[in-house]
């Protein structure tokens, strides 16, 4: 009964420590990795912009639209130009006839119409304009995937440095394990007079350096957690996050040596930025054209003057004529020659720095790839070493063990096999590390992120 007591308290508590600690949320590389574009508000930031960069492009379309104003107009004004006076803009401003005598007299008159205006022929600055809008909307699709592309690889490489930093914390915890079973081997060996007393305080000690450096570890992998939460959208704190992909297959991966800097997304922003640079300056040569206008207009006016003189001013609410026209202009901007060559002279200039930064960037990817297949040549041979040495310093932990139970060895050279199987563990897990993270450089070097995730097993 006792027993049974016991076991319903501890089950008891049990359940309340997981209610308070919450739902567990499961999440994986490839999770973490697709779930950055659903999550991340930034990445919406740009993806909105890029929405909006595309509405530009129907905008500017628009402008096949006829253009037609419909306005009143009511207005005191003297007598000598009343029969003519009406506000520009909606209406086309009305001529009347001079008065025969300077008369100051204030008289109304009102005004209604409406102004159609049409630019279907533009000399090719529609679409010069189209074009522009259409190469600023790829500029901003660009300038998304480049900030998709980044904060994914932040992504991936912070869920490997909590895998890494997970991978410290068992070490850890193996380790005081171990100095717990040899702490209870000292109590006997000290009971029976085999080996000193200083034996148990020197294990203590180490358990307690362990304790202290496993909760740093886990500080670290807890901020790792949270961050990868930031990035994810995952609404849970990070004692609820449990990372299902805790250790990576160790090998030769396939990876190609060809690199191909146009589909790198820092260059592909960099030759959008190059085609809108190109289809501005499309646009600034186009604008030294005719421009040819089609406008009509219809209106009805009324004026307190009548055609005698005499001034009835009720007659200025009363329409009384009504005209109507149509009629094309043809313009052209002969004075601009000068401005538009400057500004010609400024987008070439922009043109040759862009194909300068175009140029440099597929040095320095060529440059960044080739580094990044060197360090992972390097790492590779590293990985291949380090389980070897792994097994020696386990293997010789476990005989010095055995002779420190026998009482043949003292306290310094089992602590020292215990540092060195340590030092194994997390040189092992740190060149595991290591070699994915540099699969992960020869991803990003390469512009391309599936590299690293066709790898995962």
């Amino acid at each position: 009964m006792v027993i049974s007591r016991w076991l319903l308290l501890l089950v008891t508590y049990t359940c309340a420590f997981v209610a308070a600690a919450g739902q567990q949320v499961k999440l994986s590389l490839v999770e973490a990795f697709q779930r950055v574009e659903i999550n991340l508000p930034q990445l919406e930031s740009y993806r909105q912009q890029a929405l909006a960069a595309k509405e530009n492009i129907d905008l500017v379309k628009n402008s096949l639209v006829p253009d037609v104003n419909a306005g009143y107009q009511l207005n005191l004004a003297t007598f000598n130009n009343i029969t003519g006076m009406s506000y520009p803009g909606l209406l086309l401003p009305v001529s009347g006839p001079p008065s025969a005598n300077n008369n100051m007299n204030f008289v109304p008159g009102s005004v209604v119409g409406a102004l159609a205006k049409w630019n279907p022929i533009t000399f090719g600055q529609r679409n010069a304009a189209i074009e522009k809008a259409s190469a600023i909307f790829k500029q901003a699709n660009a300038v998304y995937n480049e900030q998709l592309f980044r904060y994914q690889y932040i992504t991936l490489n912070t869920y490997l440095e909590a895998v890494y930093i997970k991978q410290v914390m068992h070490s850890i915890e193996a380790g005081i394990a171990r100095n717990n079973t040899a702490l209870i081997q000292a109590h006997v060996l000290a009971n029976t007079g085999l080996k000193p007393g200083i034996d148990t305080t020197q294990f203590q000690a180490a358990i307690a350096q362990g304790n202290i450096d496993f909760l740093q570890a886990e500080k670290t992998y807890l901020q790792n957690i949270t961050e990868l939460c930031n990035l994810t959208g995952l609404a849970q704190a990070a004692e609820n996050v449990l990372l299902t992909d805790t250790t990576f297959s160790s090998g030769v991966f396939m990876i190609e040596d060809t690199v191909n800097a146009a589909n790198h997304p820092f260059y592909e922003t960099l030759a959008a930025q190059q085609a809108a640079t190109a289809s501005a300056l499309q646009e600034v040569q186009k604008s030294w054209v005719p421009r040819l206008d089609f406008w009509g207009n219809l209106y009805a006016r009324a004026s307190g003057v009548g055609a005698n003189g005499n001034i009835n001013k009720t007659d200025g609410l009363k329409f009384s004529r009504t005209n109507a026209g149509i009629g094309l202009q043809l313009s052209f901007p002969l004075l601009q020659y000068s401005t538009l060559r400057i500004q010609k002279k400024q987008y070439v200039f922009l043109l040759k720095a862009g194909e300068a930064r175009l140029k440099q960037a597929a040095r320095d990817i060529r440059q960044q790839t080739e580094s990044a297949l060197l360090q992972y040549r390097q790492d590779l041979k590293i990985a291949t070493g380090t389980p070897l040495l792994l097994k020696s310093a386990h293997d010789v932990y476990s005989d010095l063990s055995i002779s420190y139970e026998a009482g043949l060895i003292d306290y310094t050279r089992l602590a020292q096999a215990q540092y060195d199987l340590v030092k194994a563990e997390l040189g092992n897990a740190g060149a595991q590390l290591s070699l994915w993270r540099s699969l992960l450089a020869v991803a990003v070097a390469k512009g391309n992120l599936t590299i690293f995730l066709s790898q995962l097993k």
